[in-house]
């Protein structure tokens, strides 16, 4: 077990609010990793022996399924089954329901940092062979640490996600001044939509959240799950937890009407490297009304971007409908290495063609920018 300043120290500047030993913890502190969840905890560790800290980690988890992950790969496990081979176990390297990139091979400065980066990749594929697990996936790796993957022989997986980006605006009309006329008149509908029906809103920075507040939220969170026939990933003791031992870390969005909350969404916000960001991670809402996702979980999270001075707002996983609102794709990436050879030649064959469509994707998104013409690269 890794104590809280072993594992923190090695956080360095890709480090992201998920990957602090608060947020790991909380996943497996209240049951939402471990257990019979299918995230078996087994993060990688190397010591030195003059130290009792770690001088190298890989937060690991060994599933039995792949949900949560936001990086698909239920065809891979198919295919496994239908040749008599069992997919799962398989080795994770990511931060749980987070398709965040950011830093996962932990080593803090020095010399020798290269070389225990490479030991921490060795000893993952060590790991496979010794205990009969298929293959390991390191998902949404800062750019570093994938080219080093790469040389490591694994293979590369593209996916995009939908990033807004602030250019020291000084208010929302000067960011929509940005847009298209097309958009910024549906961006300005929505937001009369949701103004007309009385709706007005609460911001609360995380050491201001009170145990009611934080309640509140998860009643929003968890019925959206419901509402989709679904279970959450996470537990209102997860959101407490986090509440008490990362606030600066959160900011809650509530909408009221008449008094009565009815809404929330949920920002991770990172101010700690020179790109200041926020992380739109979840949202809810306990009645329906038009429009409302979008101003709750969009248009006020850029508001208060732009006072706060964060420099990128990310909307989370997928979401094409993310460009109206004035995000632009960024191309994000993981890693796979399969232990049988003949699977990893018909994944890689798989994944070059995949990257063939992401990137035809990607210049098809380009032909709808959201921008004006000779407009601004949001």
């Amino acid at each position: 077990m890794v104590s809280k300043d072993g594992w923190n120290h090695l956080l360095g500047k890709d480090a992201t609010p998920f990957l602090r030993h608060e947020f790991l913890s909380a996943l497996e502190d209240c049951a939402c990793v471990g257990g019979n969840t299918g995230w078996q905890v087994a993060h990688l560790a190397i010591y030195d022996s003059r130290d009792k800290n770690p001088i190298g980690l890989m937060p690991l988890y060994l599933k039995t399924h792949s949900y949560g992950e936001y990086v698909f790969d239920w065809s891979w496990a198919e295919a496994y089954q239908q040749h008599g081979l069992s997919y799962y176990p398989k080795a994770l390297c990511a931060v749980p329901f987070t398709p965040v990139r950011g830093a996962r091979l932990l080593v803090g400065e020095s010399d020798d940092a290269d070389a225990i980066r490479i030991q921490l990749i060795e000893q993952l594929k060590q790991l496979l062979i010794q205990n009969d697990i298929s293959s390991a996936h390191i998902l949404f790796a800062e750019q570093e640490t994938q080219e080093l993957l790469l040389k490591q022989g694994f293979m590369t997986r593209d996916a995009v996600q939908f990033h807004w980006k602030n250019h020291a605006y000084q208010n929302m009309d000067d960011f929509l001044s940005q847009l298209n006329m097309k958009r910024r008149k549906n961006i300005r509908q929505e937001r009369a939509q949701v103004q007309s029906a009385g709706i007005s809103f609460r911001h609360i920075d995380g050491p201001s959240a009170t145990q009611e507040d934080w309640t509140f939220f998860y009643r929003c969170y968890a019925n959206t799950y419901y509402e989709h026939r679904s279970s959450p990933y996470l537990s209102e003791s997860f959101f407490q937890m986090l509440g008490q031992s990362m606030p600066e870390n959160l900011h809650l969005i509530l909408a009221h009407r008449n008094e009565q909350a009815i809404a929330a969404s949920l920002l991770f916000v990172d101010r700690s490297g020179a790109i200041k960001t926020a992380y739109g991670r979840y949202w809810g809402a306990l009645e329906y009304v038009p429009c409302l996702h979008f101003e709750t979980a969009y248009y006020q999270a850029i508001e208060y971007c732009i006072s706060q001075g964060i420099d990128v707002f990310e909307g989370g996983a997928q979401g094409q409908h993310k460009m109206a609102r004035g995000f632009m794709p960024v191309k994000m990436q993981s890693a796979h290495w399969l232990k049988d050879p003949e699977f990893s030649k018909a994944v890689e064959r798989f994944l070059i063609r995949e990257s063939h469509g992401i990137e035809n994707y990607i210049d098809e998104l380009a032909e709808h920018s959201p921008l004006k013409a000779g407009g601004l690269t949001l």
